[in-house]
């Protein structure tokens, strides 16, 4: 069926196949849906809400009339009160305090700002819920005040009853003329929501834009002060430092590879003679060193390593005595091995090795150029490392805005398939609705 409306030529038509004929349905961005959904509904949507208001005013003079009935009930029983007079006296009391409490009520119920079918639905509940209040107490306290304050009390019924007609006529109206534009509310509503997660969404694109931006800026400051680091440590002190600790560590395998059948006599002899001594402070110094850092130790020995033989000689003693209790086969690896130490020249080319690798290290920790170049890379390390935290923070808060993006995304897709199920329903003829996406 084709649209025959006044605007159809303004929107874009979406041509869709339902079955035998083809069917125009219009593309309207959601900035103008509004418009296009009242001037399609006004000779609906507006005579009845026009009612409404009318209704509204009227509930509202009749709750006017009934807060005035109640501070005249309050003012006359107040003077009665003051009389003292002992026949009216009980009864003047209890009609005050009905009227405090009917007042209270009466002033309790919400006004709604804007009329809409929810909003009189509430004002309407809140009031039903008052009057079903005073009503039982006007059947309870009424008789008893008889037969006094009869014209305030017919007044009061007067005005009170009047009320309670006028919240039928509202209920019967909602019931049968307004809840058909209910629909039509909850829409305009959806409209609204929809402006709104419009707006935020460009906020939230805006935020992931400008945390892209600086996402960036710290991934380009990292790569260049990464280069930088790579560059200092091309430099020659640096560079020979690599090459230095590289030698060390090999020197280190080497080391403990040499001494490795001493190993477990050095722990052994070294529990021996703390208790019962056989060797001297410096000496026993030495030995931790051996059982510790083998390359140490050896790389502080003087030339042909005098302490490291004496505490051999002494070991292989013990060893001799039975005081180094060891299993036959570590006890005669560990003879053989200070045998090749003392007899031999085992450990010279390593003992020579070590004393110059160390000392090339000392030499180059201790010089200006890479106590500088160590120093400038500490800072860019610590540089970087700072960087890198704030990266993190920016990809935290990206996944958080990203999460928000889909959420908002999805709640447009979900208000705007709403709003074209109730136009349809409403109108009983569809229209597309263009998020500004």
């Amino acid at each position: 069926m084709l649209c025959t409306q006044s605007l159809k030529n303004k929107y874009r038509p979406c041509i869709i196949h339902s079955g035998n004929p083809l069917s125009e349905t219009p593309t309207v961005p959601s900035t103008e849906i509004r418009l296009w959904l009242e001037k399609e509904t006004n000779s609906v949507f507006v005579p009845i809400h026009e009612k409404a208001k009318r209704m509204l005013n009227e509930m509202r003079k009749e709750l006017d009339n009934l807060e005035d009935v109640c501070e005249m009930l309050l003012e006359n029983s107040k003077k009665e009160i003051e009389k003292r007079n002992m026949k009216t006296y009980g009864r003047a009391r209890a009609l005050n305090k009905l009227a405090r409490l009917y007042l209270k009520r009466v002033r309790k119920i919400k006004d709604p700002s804007e009329v809409s079918y929810n909003s009189l639905h509430d004002f309407l509940q809140e009031t039903q819920n008052a009057f079903i209040a005073t009503e039982v107490d006007v059947r309870n306290w009424f008789p008893k005040i008889s037969p006094f304050f009869i014209l305030d009390r017919r007044k009061f019924q007067g005005i009170f009853e009047r009320a309670k007609e006028t919240v039928k006529t509202i209920h019967s109206f909602m019931e049968k003329e307004y809840v058909k534009t209910k629909i039509l509310e909850d829409t305009f509503q959806l409209i609204e929501r929809l402006l709104v997660l419009e707006s935020q969404l460009t906020d939230v694109r805006i935020k992931m834009e400008k945390a892209t931006i600086r996402e960036n800026s710290l991934e380009k400051q990292i790569a260049e002060i990464q280069q930088q680091i790579v560059d200092l440590k091309n430099k020659q002190s640096l560079s020979e430092m690599e090459g230095v600790q590289e030698d060390i560590k090999k020197l280190r395998r080497r080391a403990q590879y040499s001494l490795r059948h001493l190993r477990k006599p050095f722990v052994k002899y070294e529990r021996l003679v703390q208790r019962e001594a056989g060797l001297t402070p410096e000496e026993l110094r030495k030995l931790n060193d051996y059982i510790e850092d083998p390359l140490r130790a050896l790389a502080t020995e003087e030339a042909d390593y005098p302490r490291l033989r004496e505490i051999l000689k002494k070991l292989e003693k013990a060893l001799s005595q039975g005081k180094v209790k060891l299993k036959s086969s570590r006890a005669r690896k560990a003879k053989e091995n200070i045998h090749s130490i003392l007899n031999g020249d085992s450990l010279v080319s390593l003992h020579k090795e070590c004393r110059r690798a160390i000392a090339k290290r000392e030499q180059l920790l201790t010089s200006s150029e890479t106590v500088k170049a160590k120093k400038g890379l500490a800072e860019l390390r610590d540089t970087v490392g700072r960087l890198k935290k704030k990266r993190k923070r920016v990809e935290l808060e990206k996944t958080t805005i990203e999460q928000n993006l889909k959420g908002t995304l999805n709640e447009i897709k979900e208000d705007k398939g709403k709003i074209e199920k109730n136009v349809l329903e409403f109108l009983g003829r569809g229209v597309h609705v263009e998020p500004r996406v």
